[in-house]
């Protein structure tokens, strides 16, 4: 994908979030300059370090979303982790090396598809064949002969040596295969490719897979020792086939899968995910407000402050043992995320404090926003529920006083409620097409218009009872 200029990802981005420009900005820096970083000669490309980004907003203001738009665009490893899940090392808990780990398996799972998108027509092909084989086989050679055969040759051989003769082997005899054979097979080959047989059904040896017996470690704890025991075992026992009857279009799927493992390098694969995890990798922590330090109390606060200081090293650059190899974290973009109700971003240490240097504050969304929200992105919750009901053969059409009149109920319960921003208006559409949706396969076709009126109708009566609207909306 070629380099976008800052101003190319935030329109990028506009497509799909609405507003919370600060923020876009904030990030398209962030990514331009992981290009610009390249240019540099090596010296100093090593010195230049990410800036790491710290957005305080309420929740269902678009703080993920932002994030994980712009791995996608970036076509880079992204995880997102909350801070809360970790606990200080040494305690029961899930330590904070593992989001290192989790971003090194996502990388490896996108080169290893990338790579079997490359072999997919030779992998294709050859699945293709080993059907073919199995349907019409081709007349076993000489070389595939039984033992005994084996065994005849040799004495004959020997034989011939003790009369003091030079005995040449026999000449192998390799049997052709007949042109109604071939023929049968070329037509098997263009039946198959057009998917004709796809229904009929073959017996088939696929590797047989268990669920392991006995766990005397996780392999999380294990995965801290930089072992992989699945892989280990896998080297060392041997694989198990079992017979199976499945159609010819689950056989290309499985024969294709086994041929696209056996041409793609893993070593190239674990290579390429190590170098793409250290260099375009992302980690989205989300929840750090709720480990920011507060009022001292008694007993080991090992979810909060301990965290924090383990958190620490991983941003700063350090170096994470996986079971595909040590990973380094100097160069992986940290995005941290809170709501900071309770707490304040000063609260946290100073030392975490000085590793995200970038602060962004969103704003709380409003009745405007969430016109935009419904109407404007290429993903609009308009445009899903219309393209989910037209499947049915029923045509939706929205007018804008009907959105509008659906961001004004959003903004209301939110006031009254609990302000869960954009995410009000997935809880109020569903209400509002509750009956549609249900109704839709039995009035087909038809034609629906979201007026004003028609939402009043649906939604007013639980926006009034504000008990109702606590539990429903």
């Amino acid at each position: 994908m070629r380099q976008l200029t800052p101003r190319e990802i935030v329109e990028e981005l506009n497509k799909y979030i609405v507003g919370q420009d600060k923020a876009k900005r904030a990030v398209a820096i962030a990514l331009r300059n992981r290009y610009r970083r390249r240019l540099l000669p090596e010296a100093l490309r090593e010195e230049v370090i990410p800036k790491n980004i710290l957005m305080i907003g309420p929740t269902g203001v678009g703080k993920t979303e932002i994030a994980r738009r712009l791995a996608r665009l970036a076509n880079a490893p992204f995880v997102k982790v909350e801070a809360t899940k970790f606990t200080e090392v040494g305690y029961v808990g899930r330590d904070v090396d593992s989001m290192v780990r989790d971003l090194t398996q996502v990388a490896y799972r996108m080169v290893q598809q990338e790579r079997i998108e490359e072999v997919r027509e030779e992998a294709e092909r050859l699945a293709i064949e080993r059907i073919v084989d199995l349907l019409e086989p081709l007349p076993r050679s000489r070389q595939e002969g039984s033992a005994s055969d084996f065994l005849m040759e040799a004495a004959r051989q020997f034989m011939g040596a003790r009369a003091g003769g030079t005995t040449r082997p026999a000449p192998v005899q390799e049997p052709s295969a007949s042109p109604n054979l071939e023929a049968r097979r070329a037509e098997l080959r263009q039946k198959i490719i057009a998917g004709e047989l796809d229904g009929d059904r073959i017996e088939l040896e696929v590797e047989e897979t268990h669920a392991p017996f006995m766990q005397v470690f996780s392999q999380q704890g294990l995965e801290e020792m930089g072992m992989d025991l699945q892989g280990m075992l896998g080297n060392i026992m041997p694989r198990r086939t079992k017979k199976r009857n499945v159609s010819i279009a689950e056989a290309r799927e499985i024969l294709q899968k086994e041929e696209a493992e056996k041409l793609i390098d893993n070593d190239e694969v674990v290579r390429v995910a190590i170098e793409r995890t250290e260099q375009d990798g992302i980690i989205f922590v989300d929840e750090l407000d709720k480990i920011a330090g507060r009022e001292k109390g008694a007993g080991p606060d090992v979810s909060r402050e301990g965290v924090q200081r383990d958190i620490l090293p991983i941003i700063e650059g350090a170096t994470v043992v996986t079971k595909y190899g040590p990973v380094r974290t100097d160069h992986i973009l940290f995005i941290a995320a809170g709501a900071f109700h309770m707490s304040k971003p000063s609260d946290l240490i100073p030392e975490l404090q000085g590793r995200l240097p970038i602060r962004v504050e969103l704003e709380s969304l409003g009745e405007e926003e969430f016109v935009r929200i419904l109407s404007e992105p290429e993903n609009a919750l308009t445009k899903q529920y219309a393209a989910m009901l037209e499947t049915e053969g029923v045509h939706v059409e929205f007018t804008e006083e009907g959105i509008r009149t659906i961001a004004s109920i959003a903004v209301q319960v939110n006031s009254r409620t609990e302000n869960i921003g954009a995410r009000r208006l997935h809880t109020v559409m569903e209400h509002l097409f509750e009956e549609l949706s249900f109704l839709a396969p039995d009035i087909q076709p038809a034609t629906v218009r979201i007026t004003e009126q028609y939402v009043r109708e649906r939604l007013e009566g639980i926006v009034k009872n504000e008990d109702l609207s606590r539990y429903i909306l």
